[in-house]
């Protein structure tokens, strides 16, 4: 994980403004390093209809908690996972959770650092990035999503559609799983990082596994993402190109002026037409691979 990526999007402050923290409730609130909240551009989705709330999923003997909504009382639902920034699962993720319960998914956040540390607590993003997120291992990730696919299966999912999304480090990993599980039919990409060097944590990156994709992955890019160069998005083009029938269907989308975290609508990032686009987009993405 690049500290530049982020520190160019929430700079240091000893004063930050926010809604409210995470504390103890997965889903409520925010994280401290999340940086100064835009209040008034917060989306809320209500809940009436779905079933949400907290749910501990097993993965061998650590139970890993989990954000979940889906609609009430109802079963053979398409599955989304949804992988969260580097702050966790916090208001937003949840948020973006119940929105795919209303579109007719069952959705799923996983709290993918709990064993590392406390994302919500820190208040420096550096700090964050090298006592908590850095040492969080890919492979430990890609299990983790497999035992959360596995536990859907048991409360009466259609794990035969299985979508995967996620933003900013979510969307690193959004490529990844589409490598690493062939359950997967379709992924969407917010603004993943898909280049970088090889850590014991981290040995292979996006570009290194675009070949091998499972399932086609739409990416959603922002033109002025200071993070993420564009050259880095046309290395990845090509990688697809030379792929997989998976990967050469996948497909970019960069939106002119958009900066990274574009979609965080409690963010100053946030760019309504951007975020609004490429939710549709995200939705006909898939429905047309598999996975509704």
């Amino acid at each position: 994980m690049l500290k530049e990526e982020f520190e160019t999007l929430v700079p240091a402050t000893p004063a930050l403004s926010r809604r409210g923290f995470v504390g103890g409730t997965l889903g409520a609130g925010f994280a401290a390093a999340a940086g100064p909240i835009a209040a008034q551009s917060v989306v809320n989705t209500p809940s009436d209809g779905l079933t949400v709330g907290e749910v501990m999923v097993p993965v061998g003997d650590f139970r890993m908690p989990v954000y979940r909504a889906a609609p009430a009382g109802r079963t053979g639902l398409p599955v989304v996972l949804v992988v969260s920034e580097i702050f966790g699962v916090h208001e937003h993720i949840a948020d973006v959770a119940r929105r795919f319960a209303r579109a007719g998914y069952m959705a799923l956040a996983p709290e993918l650092f709990v064993r590392q540390g406390d994302a919500a607590s820190y208040g420096e993003i550096a700090k964050l990035i090298a006592e908590v997120i850095s040492q969080v291992p890919d492979q430990q990730v890609m299990g983790d999503l497999d035992a959360t696919v596995a536990w859907a299966r048991t409360q009466g999912a259609d794990t035969g559609k299985v979508g995967v999304t996620g933003f900013c480090w979510g969307g690193r990993i959004t490529w990844m799983y589409a490598a690493h599980n062939p359950a997967v039919k379709a992924g969407v990409a917010w603004y993943g990082r898909l280049v970088g060097n090889a850590t014991p944590q981290t040995p292979t990156h996006p570009v290194d596994v675009a070949a091998r994709l499972h399932a086609p992955v739409l990416g959603l890019y922002g033109e002025k993402d200071t993070g993420i160069p564009l050259d880095t998005v046309e290395r990845m083009k090509a990688a697809l190109a030379a792929g997989s029938a998976a990967a050469r269907k996948s497909e970019f989308v960069v939106y002119p002026d958009a900066p990274h975290a574009f979609h965080a609508d409690y963010r100053p990032s946030f760019r309504k037409e951007a975020a609004e686009d490429g939710w549709k987009r995200c939705l006909a993405w898939f429905k047309a691979n598999g996975v509704a």
